[in-house]
């Protein structure tokens, strides 16, 4: 039954590698469960309710995806979104967090509406092949430095900007654990990233208790111990449940953050599923990433409902590229990361022993995996390779999909146009450099 509805034979995929890919998928994204809490807490958002919401809305969304749109990609609160959400919205520009709940749920709508009328495929149309493969290897690069920033390899530097972190037991332990993880993957173990993720976790205990000290540097500072033991049970807390103020957010002053939230998730969204797909090759006969529709619709619902559940917007996630390098191909991956999110309803304690200096060598062998469309690009035809370029650097170093894009979308057009070929460049994009231009001063 479960072989049919997903098609697993003729992905060439089984229920073991599906579920493995579940489970690296989760173990990739999980920090969102603590992360989002906490970056929401800071604008006011009861940290107990925001965590109930995270686990809520990834469980849910998570798995329409993978029913629905039978995609193996994961849903949670995005990162980035949140950001803006409590320190431009909330603690910037001063709107009460129950009013940005509000501003939340009507780009909710709006992307509902986009999603409904498949505005999306005239998007994707606009977009040359060259800038979709740009975009993936971009989200490859960014998930890297997402692992090594995580991993404390990579610091920030007054001096440089950015720089080589001191030598400690963590930077020891996550290159240990780098090290195995690359020949697990190079030998092509299955199961590579789950094994190099549980390895580096017991290599961590003794940190802070046999040698060293965590609290040195990094997210996982709060204690010299990295691997921590809290407890198991905790009940879950729905105080941040229903308080959206639906009304206020209407007022024409908070329109521009609706749609810097609606332009943010929708491109966020399209990036995303673009970028892994592409580097998975899940696409249909058209060279689109498979079941693109009712995936977009599923992230649209997902965004929707996370204002009423009492988070910022929920996305796809570029961490479900880790589980789709490890062979996931089908809906069955996001069930089960998905499935994976429910218990910690009640088991949010244990998120504490799994550091993230152990899920950071995964994170970086997915940024390995995703370059692959690179060789794709023809870097001598320069009208097209500088726009695949700008964009595929600036998605890591502005620590942004969507600015990344913006970029890509506006050096197109421009280069394009400055070297006689603006009939190259399709209505649907002339709207995105507009839009893209808007991007820039509202963001």
């Amino acid at each position: 039954m479960i072989d049919n509805y997903f098609s697993l034979r003729s992905k060439g995929s089984t229920v073991k590698t599906e579920v493995l890919a579940g489970v690296a998928t989760f173990l990739a994204a999980m920090y969102i469960i603590v992360v989002n809490p906490a970056i929401l807490s800071g604008a006011g958002v009861p940290f107990a309710g925001a965590l109930t919401a995270t686990v809520i809305i990834s469980f849910f969304g998570s798995v329409m995806m993978g029913l629905y749109a039978r995609n193996p990609v994961l849903v949670a609160p995005g990162m980035g979104i949140n950001a803006l959400f409590a320190y431009t919205m909330v603690l910037g520009a001063g709107i009460p967090w129950q009013t940005a709940l509000g501003c939340v749920f009507w780009s909710g709508v709006l992307f509902a509406i986009l999603a409904a009328f498949n505005v999306r495929r005239y998007v994707v149309d606009a977009i040359p092949a060259t800038l979709r493969h740009a975009i993936a290897c971009g989200i490859g690069l960014f998930i890297t430095v997402i692992g090594l920033v995580n991993a404390g390899l990579l610091v920030s530097n007054p001096a440089t900007v950015v720089g080589l972190g001191e030598m400690s037991p963590t930077l020891i332990t996550f290159l240990i654990g780098l090290g195995i993880t690359a020949v697990l993957v190079a030998r092509g173990i299955q199961g590579a990233l789950i094994i190099g993720i549980v390895l580096t976790t017991l290599m961590a205990i003794p940190i802070g208790r046999l040698w060293g000290d965590g609290s040195a540097w990094s997210p996982d500072g709060a204690t010299a111990t990295l691997v921590n033991f809290q407890g198991i049970f905790a009940w879950p807390d729905f105080g941040a449940m229903g308080q959206v103020d639906f009304l206020g957010a209407l007022a024409i002053g908070y329109w521009p953050f609706i749609f810097v939230i609606l332009f943010t998730t929708f491109f966020d969204a399209m990036s995303t599923f673009i970028g892994v797909c592409q580097a998975g090759n899940l696409l249909d006969e058209n060279g689109e990433p498979q079941n693109i529709r009712r995936s977009m619709m599923v992230d649209a619902a997902s965004a929707l409902i996370s204002a009423p559940l009492g988070t910022s917007p929920a996305n796809a996630y570029v961490e479900s590229a880790a589980g789709i390098s490890q062979g996931g191909r089908t809906g069955l991956v996001a069930v089960v990361a998905g499935l994976l999110f429910l218990p910690f309803l009640f088991l949010s304690p244990l998120l504490a022993l799994v550091p993230t200096i152990a899920t950071a060598p995964a994170l970086i062998m997915v940024g390995v995996f995703m370059l692959s469309p690179i060789r794709t690009i023809d870097w001598q035809k320069y009208d097209d390779a500088i726009p695949a370029f700008v964009a595929m650097i600036l998605i890591p170093l502005t620590y942004s999909i969507t600015h990344g894009v913006v970029f890509g979308f506006l050096t197109y057009v421009v280069v394009k146009v400055g070297v006689g070929k603006s009939h190259e460049v399709r209505p649907a994009m002339w709207v995105l450099f507009a839009l893209s231009i808007l991007m820039l001063f509202e963001g």
